[in-house]
């Protein structure tokens, strides 16, 4: 079904493919693939900020927030 929602949201990211080359470089060291390498970067800001702030803890209306600035 494709218009069914993905269990992973899709995001597309633009970066520079220099920048792109650099992370894939850094992913192969890893053993990991450019996605996952992302993830782990996201998840790592994610930590830190948490870890400065405390834990995000997410109400309905910042998912209403979040959807409606995804139009989702």
């Amino acid at each position: 079904m494709p218009n069914a929602p993905h269990r992973h949201p899709h995001y597309a990211l633009r970066i520079p493919e220099k920048t792109m080359d650099k992370l894939k470089y850094i992913a192969g060291h890893n053993g990991r693939s450019a996605n996952k390498e992302v993830e782990q970067l996201i998840l790592a800001h994610i930590a830190l900020y948490e870890s400065q702030n405390g834990p995000i803890e997410l109400t309905e209306s910042d998912y209403e927030f979040i959807r409606k600035r995804t139009k989702k």
